[in-house]
Formats: C-alpha cells, structure tokens, sequence
C-alpha cells in the first residue's frame, strides 16, 4: 500500500518561513532553558513546569544503593518509604531482575554523610591541621590547632583523609595506634555526630576501626582505617525502621556513589560526546554531498538534542547518561533520515535539469516522504509500546526516542532542506535557485541529454 501515489507532489515550501520561525523558536527556547539554573521551576495551576535542567545522579552526584527485599514489594511502596525520609531528595526506584525477587535500584541525590564543616572539626579534634577544597578548586586551609587542645604529647597523625562518598576515613600515625589514640578517633567522630558503620569481622568483633600496619615504602607509617555510615547505610536504617526488619536487610548487595566533582566531569564528557558526533557527521555529509548541505544537516542535528532536552526540562525528567544516549540515538537516526532526503536531491539535479533548486526540494521530499512515513511510524510505535510498559529509565528513554523522532522526521523536511537552498542562494550564488530567464535570440543551444537552452546546475 502506497501512502503517497507515484507523481504526486506536495508544496512543502509555501509556507517555509513559518516552519522555520517555529523550528528557531523551539531551538533558542530549549537552549535558553539549558542555561538556566538546574532544578529551577514554576508551579502553575498546582502543575511543576520546569525552568532549568533537572540532572540526575549521574551528572549531580549522588547515592546509588542495589538492595533486595525479604519479602515482595512493589516500587511505588518502596518509592513512598524513601520519599518520606527526610534528608534525601529525588529518589529514583527501579525494579530489576523478575518482580518475585523484590530488588530495586534505589538512587538518591546526597552523596556523602559528611560535609565539610564535619570533616574540618573532625581534624580538629585529631589535632590535624588539613584543608579544603572547594567547588571552585580552591584550596581553603583550617584554622590553627589550639595548643591547649592539641598539646605536643599527643600523637598528631600525618595524615586524615575522607573518601569522597564519606564512608570511610584513613588516618596515618607515625607510631603504632594504641588504645588511647582509638579511643581519640571514637571520641572525635562521635562529637561530630558521626556513626561508625558496626561492622564486625568472622570472630563476630568490631572491624569499624583496623590497622592496616607498615606500608611498602612507608615503614614507619601506620594507617588506621575507619569504617563509618554511608549515606546507603543511612537510608537503609530509615527504610528498616519504617518498613521493619523482616523486609529491608541489614546491608545492600551493593551500594555506589557519585561526587559532585566526577558528575561535573561525566557532564562535561556527555556534552562533549554529542558535540563531537554532530561534528564528524558535519564532515561526513560535507564529504558525501557538498559543502552547502552539511550546515542543514547540522543545524537539523542541534534542533533536534535541544528540542528533546527541553522537553525533558519542561516536565522535570532527570537528564541522565541514558538520556545522553538517546540523544546519541536520535543524532544517528536523524541524519540518516536526512541523507536519504539529500541523496534524492541529488539525483533529481542530475535527473531534472531545468527545475529551479526549490521544485527540486519539493520533488524529493515528496518522493521520499512515504517511506519517511513508513520508517518513522513504526519505529514510533515500538518506542511508544516501550514508553507504555516502561517504569523509571526506560520510560524516560523512551521518552526521549519517542520526541527525537517526531523532531528527527519534522527536521529533515522543514529544517534541513530549506537551510541547504538558502546556503545556496547566500554564499554559492543565486543562479541554482532562481528561476531559468527566458533565452536570449539567437541559435539555440543543445545541453546534455538533447535538453535546449536550460540553465545546468549539477552537483
């Protein structure tokens, strides 16, 4: 079955500049939302309409715990109980694995159990002068140690440092660790308000605090390490006292963390990624065709990643390394669609030597246009039957290949096209859009083919 019967022709130009308008409208709104400060949003009418970008853990940083249950829980129950802790936002609950063995994939937005403020007063309290970075890069020394506090008979460690996701603290003395400095570590985490994680060893003793003894090159360094309560560990102590001891375990399968450093870095890196795909697909299509058509396929490229993210900006979607992909997604399935388009242009140049570059848009579109139809609606319809079914990423994912379609599609046609006749007019003379002028008296003139008098424009 035919959607569009062979010679038929649609005008896909006569209203080119309201396409366009649109097309630019959508492009700059979407950008100036990027730009905005993440989280921001209006609330109107009791609805959350997003102003800038909201990132997931991924790119923010944060807490990411793979926890099975002892018994059968549905996600929206597991999703309330983590909602209704305070001191975590934006939980994310996926369901993973089959629904009868109750395991989810838990994220929330902290990262650590302990801030700055804490790890400074800690080093106070082991008379260890350090510093701080912060998110700057600066480097912020503490205060002086106070002589009354900090005398010189006690043991001042050479070293204190906190890993990133505040679980654990290493602590390095130049003589061996008796049980007044143990007793000097306790006192100091527990006067800051920090938890020991109590964890115990096979004999059934505590393992929170264990020397790690001489080191390979520092033989005269001893290093205590430090086993505190993550943020996971935390969240499940929560979740245990609402949901009860006989559903949530004593400890996760697995639990990993994100800092707002490295999900600085990973956002960088993705913005990065899909500037240089569009950058190598520019040279592809400058390299396949001719130098007029890439920058339409570029801006084509660009319309259709800031038209998904403002989409996802708009209903508060997390923008996650699975949102990046699917933009990666849509990049390769958009240029695709528009080299179909681009190829047909050229081979109706070589076919249709008298037609003015705009009817020659026109004819090409409207040639391709329904296997355009044909491709897109079923693709449409497995990312819609994904997007229906989906829970958490998926949907998300879906989501974005869903919206990237319709921009891919819609961007070939009214954004590609018409970019490339107008980059021919501007900068490669006006000669292969404007119409052919009657000819001039005299003898005529055969071209190629046996066509007479014709104005040629061949690729």
């Amino acid at each position: 079955m035919e959607l569009i019967k062979p010679g038929t022709r649609i005008n896909f130009m006569k209203q080119l500049r309201f396409w366009v308008t649109v097309s630019v409208v959508l492009a700059l709104g979407s950008l100036v939302l990027t730009l905005m400060p993440p989280g921001k949003f209006v609330e109107v009418g009791g609805v959350k309409i997003g102003l800038g970008p909201n990132y997931g853990t991924d790119f923010r940083g944060g807490t990411e715990l793979q926890v099975k249950f002892k018994k059968p829980l549905e996600a929206g129950v597991v999703r309330a109980a983590v909602e209704s802790i305070p001191g975590f936002s934006r939980p994310d609950v996926v369901a993973l694995g089959d629904p009868s063995e109750s395991k989810f994939l838990i994220r929330v937005q902290e990262h650590s159990s302990i801030d700055e403020a804490t790890m400074a007063k800690i080093r106070r309290a082991l008379c260890f002068k350090g510093s701080t970075v912060d998110e700057k890069g600066v480097t912020i020394m503490d205060a002086e140690l106070d002589p009354a506090q900090c005398p010189e008979s006690v043991a001042r460690p050479s070293e204190v440092k906190f890993s990133p996701g505040g679980d654990k603290v290493g602590i390095r003395y130049e003589v061996k660790p008796d049980a007044v400095i143990y007793d000097r570590i306790k006192a100091s985490l527990t006067g800051a308000g920090v938890a020991l994680r109590g964890s115990t060893d096979e004999k059934g003793q505590s393992a929170d605090l264990t020397e790690k003894g001489h080191e390979v090159g520092q033989a005269k360094e001893y290093r205590v390490e430090v086993q505190l309560k993550s943020k996971g560990d935390l969240l499940l102590d929560e979740m245990r006292a609402k949901l009860g001891a006989d559903v949530v375990p004593p400890v996760a399968d697995k639990v990993e963390w994100v800092g707002p450093r490295a999900g600085k870095q990973l956002r960088d890196a993705a913005v990065k990624s899909v500037l240089f795909a569009i950058v190598f697909i520019m040279a592809y299509v400058a390299f396949r065709f001719d130098l007029r058509f890439a920058p339409g396929g570029i801006f084509a490229l660009f319309h259709d990643a800031l038209v998904v993210i403002g989409v996802f900006i708009i209903t508060r979607r997390e923008i996650t390394l699975s949102t990046i992909a699917a933009i990666l997604t849509i990049v390769g399935y958009s240029i695709s669609d528009t080299v179909i388009i681009y190829d047909r242009i050229r081979e109706n140049l070589n076919k249709h030597r008298g037609m003015t570059f705009h009817d020659i848009i026109n004819l090409s579109v409207s040639e391709t246009l329904g296997r355009t139809v044909l491709t897109s609606g079923s693709v449409l319809l497995s990312v819609f039957g994904m997007f229906f079914f989906g829970t958490g990423v998926l949907k998300d994912f879906a989501l974005a290949l869903f919206v990237g379609v319709i921009a891919g599609t819609y961007s070939s046609i009214f954004v590609a096209a018409p970019l490339t006749e107008w980059i021919d007019i501007k900068f490669f003379g006006a000669s292969a859009t404007a119409r052919r002028k009657k000819p001039k008296k005299g003898p005529k003139i055969t071209g190629p083919g046996g066509a007479k008098g014709q104005v040629q424009h061949q690729l």
